[in-house]
């Protein structure tokens, strides 16, 4: 058994990694309406997107333009921190159910991949639970 295999199987082992393998876990809950505080987070997250490094590359182009590098020089960080704390705002507002959703179907997807059939070794009374 290689490395990877090993570490896999170490990990698979874990309460949180084998409970994702054996509750099969899956995206179903995405198919559900969002909540509006969900939406409003993606929106946020989304608008960080729009402000962030277009917002900081045009105050570089206007610091040039205006031959004042102060603009740039203090401008461009201050508008980059604003659009990564709306980010981490939208985040916290969308992301926890999804991303821990997402999360436990990433690593179960990711540890079938590599173990195969040796998923099974987790849990020899759950070895007929088949996803």
């Amino acid at each position: 058994m290689n490395i990877l295999k090993k570490t896999a199987l170490h990990f698979a082992r874990k309460k949180y990694c084998r409970a994702a393998i054996l509750e099969c876990a899956d995206l179903l809950a995405i198919k559900k309406k969002p909540e509006p505080h969900v939406i409003i987070g993606l929106s946020l997250i989304a608008f960080s997107y729009v402000i962030g490094l277009p917002a900081v590359i045009a105050m570089g182009v206007i610091a040039v333009w205006t031959k004042e590098p102060k603009i740039g020089i203090i401008g461009g960080p201050v508008i980059y921190l604003i659009s990564t704390i709306i980010f981490i705002i939208g985040i916290k507002m969308a992301g926890k159910k999804y991303f821990h959703l997402f999360s436990r179907w990433v690593i179960r997807i990711v540890l079938e991949k590599i173990l195969g059939e040796d998923v099974r070794l987790i849990s020899k009374a759950d070895s007929d639970n088949e996803c």
